[in-house]
């Protein structure tokens, strides 16, 4: 009796090894920064982000007070310039690397990190939040074929509002932007002729109005003057108490105003993503399907090296710090989005990026030995 009771011990030992030893350098958290560290993560691109990623630079600094988070608003076109000229740690951006960029910055691995909103903020004395617009009547009032307020294709669908003939002033972004890149890859999808006339990309040959850098330049502008009509991310507009438009949705039955859920509603609607070295450049979440689904949606992404070897400043213990700063924002750090008009990142995205972040090596060492499930 004895000699069977072993013997069943031994099988169930042996039967176990095998899924002990597959798990065994799994991990689900990379390595966190050790207590007496000192790094300096450099970081540059979208203002879109900026809000979000400055709570997270002082929140991170807090949980690990050996790294500091050092993070540039200086527009998408200039984080990727400098993500792929290697001047900093990461770039970030709300348009999706093209694949002119892959090609300049080979092994590129791309990491949406926030999901949030752009208005089509107003300054209209008199008249508040929620104004209605049709996604070809924004179109013509960015491509100053809509020169006055009181236009038909704006009274139309706001009876009762009282818009004055006034000239409308356009505010569009002057530098290389995500935000324009969503904004106008929006009016491409809604409108053959702007899509004919414009097209879409992070700069665009406008045709009105003027312009001014990130989304604070935009929204300060449109503060300012009166009559004024620009597009701006959503954490901007309420942080500065701006007045912005119901956007008619993508069936054309309803007129969505920029929420978190609207958003949420939207992003809902992402599937079959890349994988963090693939080709996101058709990747998008704007004029997405749904009664409640707003259509000025976007994400923003964190791109950098597969090898980060790669980067001049980077060693490997910046390296490990880099992997978990970026695992953090994704996980611990989405806790601070709502507060910021943003939209916590959906579990598909996260796992996504989970896997992306298993892709990471320092001269051929990986960095997060990560398995899906475990």
């Amino acid at each position: 009796m004895a000699r069977k009771i072993i013997l069943g011990i031994a099988l169930t030992l042996i039967l176990m090894m095998p899924t002990t030893t597959m798990f065994a350098h799994a991990e689900t958290s990379p390595t966190p920064p050790p207590d007496g560290s000192n790094f300096n993560i450099v970081g540059a691109g979208s203002s879109f982000v900026f809000p979000l990623m400055s709570k997270w630079r002082v929140e991170y600094h807090a949980f690990y007070p050996g790294v500091t988070l050092n993070y540039a608003s200086v527009g998408s076109g200039a984080g990727i310039n400098q993500f792929t000229k290697k001047t900093v740690d990461f770039g970030a951006t709300d348009a999706p690397l093209f694949p002119s960029d892959m090609k300049a910055a080979p092994g590129a691995l791309t990491f949406p990190e926030s999901i949030g909103a752009i208005t089509v903020a107003y300054n209209l004395y008199g008249v508040k939040t929620g104004l209605k617009l049709t996604g070809p009547a924004i179109a013509n009032i960015f491509e100053g074929k809509i020169i006055y307020w009181d236009d038909l294709a704006i009274t139309g669908n706001n009876p009762g509002v009282s818009l004055p003939h006034a000239r409308i002033t356009v505010v569009h972004r002057s530098d290389g932007s995500g935000t324009t890149f969503a904004f106008t890859q929006y009016l491409s999808a809604v409108s053959a002729q702007w899509k004919h006339d414009i097209g879409f990309g992070k700069t665009v040959p406008w045709r009105a109005g003027i312009g001014a850098p990130n989304n604070a330049g935009v929204a300060h502008y449109v503060q300012l003057t009166p009559y004024s009509i620009g597009y701006v991310e959503l954490a901007y507009a309420m942080q500065n108490k701006m007045t912005y438009a119901a956007v008619q949705n993508a069936d054309g039955n309803n007129f969505v105003l920029p929420t978190i859920d609207s958003t949420l509603a939207a992003a809902n609607q992402a599937s079959n993503l890349p994988t963090a070295n693939g080709d996101w450049h058709n990747v998008s979440i704007v004029n997405e399907p749904g009664a409640n689904s707003y259509p000025l949606a976007s994400f923003t992404y964190i791109v950098t090296y597969s090898d980060l070897s790669k980067l001049k400043s980077m060693t490997p213990a910046k390296a490990g710090v880099l992997v978990h700063l970026i695992w953090w924002m994704i996980h611990d750090g989405q806790q601070y989005s709502n507060a910021l008009w943003y939209v916590p990142l959906p579990s598909n995205v996260v796992q996504n990026d989970m896997n992306g972040l298993a892709m990471f090596t320092f001269k051929g060492q990986h960095l997060f030995n990560y398995t899906a499930g475990t």
